[in-house]
């Protein structure tokens, strides 16, 4: 990958400049679904986003809980050129368990952020899908959402974040 095109993809309109606009300090609104049209749980969720090695990606860590318990994670959010698609690698203390979600954009999708990962549900079972979106809604307002896809079904709205950023 040269500096050039990695510099071409930080301009305004590029994958990585999109990835950019995440950076800072946020604050919000999580929600959960186990089953669709039924919110099981809403609880704050504190985050920040840093860009890390020269812009390349950026790292999203945040707090929150579920059913009042305590939980964290973080996700490490890229843009491939060569390949053309965006990337993600998620852990934390709740969803995956033990498990590194890794999940790939569509190749040739670089205004908008959306990856597919797939999870295990045990022996004698499909993998899971999970697709996570990001969208920004203006200089101050993030909106991500997870999708749980179960083999041969529509994709269900799993968890939203909605934040707002920190003054």
């Amino acid at each position: 990958m040269s500096q050039e095109r990695l510099q071409q993809s930080q301009s305004a309109g590029g994958p990585h400049h999109f990835l950019s606009q995440l950076v800072g300090a946020w604050e919000g609104v999580a929600r959960t679904w186990f089953e669709p049209d039924t919110v099981a749980d809403e609880s704050p969720i504190t985050g920040t986003i840093r860009g890390v090695l020269d812009g390349r990606f950026v790292v999203h860590e945040y707090t929150s809980a579920m059913g009042g318990k305590p939980l964290s994670g973080m996700a490490t959010l890229g843009y491939h050129l060569d390949g053309g698609h965006f990337t993600m690698v998620w852990v934390d203390t709740f969803h995956v368990g033990t498990d590194i979600l890794n999940s790939v954009g569509t190749p040739g999708v670089s205004d908008r952020f959306s990856v597919l990962g797939s999870y295990f549900t045990g022996e004698q079972s499909p993998r899971w899908g999970w697709r996570t979106d990001i969208e920004v809604r203006g200089p101050d307002s993030l909106l991500i959402t997870h999708f749980n896809i179960q083999p041969g079904e529509d994709a269900q709205k799993a968890i939203e974040i909605q934040y707002r950023r920190r003054s």
